[in-house]
């Protein structure tokens, strides 16, 4: 059986869940799904949909903000009760932050930023990317189960998830969280930086690059994310030169996203920039270098100047 650790937020699943989901049912047929915080029907209901066993839902006073500690602790709980084979979990900032800890504690190794599973028999290989994206590598574990990987964001889609033929049932489960267990004090996320962004919940992204020559030109690329209703991103170099806040960044220093449409400005298409963003389902790029490494991906390429080409596509998104 493999358990797919699920992320909500306000009762709102994390699109990566069903991301590992769709992972999940690609490798095995038995999977569960685990819910952990406290207003869990909206997104419990979501997942009893899918083509899974169960929706196991852990709520408790101290899961009600997220810890790195409360979540450790239910969960060891809840692994040694269902007693997996392998554990997937999605590569998001919250499971980057408790992840490793669980593996520790349950003195199991774990396989990061997965961007394929495949089986044979009972062989599960595990590929991830090394040397930022440069390579990908298939790790197999040797020792015994459970096993623990997180899944790379865009790398398994979605609207690939298999759907039941009736919901699932949705099953409580109780843990033990001793008074004094979790040493964190729990912060509302984000609440501390008002401009953070998750680029990974945006649909559509408009990216620039070097190409974007000066702070004074970003009037552009805010026009055209304005007009597709866009969130405003950036390669390294932008936010670097502090042209744009460091949570824009999309690259293997930054955000990894998968959004419906990515339009790429005066980007070249360097390595570490496109392992950011290579699991768009549309890419658009613009660049007046007809050889940029961008055009190799994209399903949509303009060789032009972005100075000529955005306000023309302005102009006619708002004809």
């Amino acid at each position: 059986m493999i358990l797919v650790v699920a992320e909500q937020r306000d009762g709102a699943i994390n699109k990566a869940s069903l991301e590992a989901v769709v992972a999940a049912q690609q490798v095995g047929d038995a999977v569960k799904a685990v819910l952990l915080g406290g207003d869990l029907e909206p997104a419990a209901a979501e997942l009893a949909r899918a083509r899974v066993e169960a929706v196991l839902t852990v709520s408790d006073p101290a899961l009600a903000a997220y810890t790195a500690d409360g979540h450790v602790i239910a969960l060891e709980q809840v692994i040694a009760a269902e007693s997996p084979e392998l554990v997937i979990l999605p590569h998001t900032y919250q499971t980057r932050d408790f992840a490793p800890a669980l593996a520790t504690r349950l003195g199991r190794p774990i396989v990061t930023d997965c961007v394929g599973l495949g089986r044979q028999g009972s062989t599960v290989t595990f590929t991830r990317p090394m040397f930022q994206g440069k390579v990908l590598a298939d790790v197999v574990i040797e020792a015994d189960p459970p096993w623990l990987a997180t899944v790379q964001v865009g790398a398994f889609k979605a609207e690939a998830l298999e759907q039941g033929s009736s919901p699932v049932p949705i099953v409580p489960v109780k843990v033990e969280i001793a008074d004094g267990a979790i040493r964190q004090r729990p912060e509302a996320p984000f609440r501390e930086a008002r401009q953070a962004v998750d680029l990974t919940r945006a649909d559509r992204i408009v990216a620039v690059g070097r190409g974007i020559k000066g702070e004074e030109h970003l009037e552009i690329a805010r026009g055209l994310a304005s007009a597709l209703g866009a969130e405003l991103a950036a390669s390294r170099p932008i936010c670097d030169n502090g042209w744009l806040p460091m949570d824009r960044q999309i690259g293997s220093s930054g955000q990894t996203v998968a959004p419906k449409l990515y339009v790429a400005l005066g980007i070249s298409g360097a390595i570490q920039h496109v392992v950011g963003m290579k699991g768009a389902k549309v890419i658009v790029a613009v660049n007046k270098d007809p050889e940029a490494p961008i055009f190799e991906i994209s399903d949509y390429g303009i060789v032009g100047d972005l100075f000529d080409v955005v306000p023309a596509i302005i102009k006619e998104l708002s004809a």
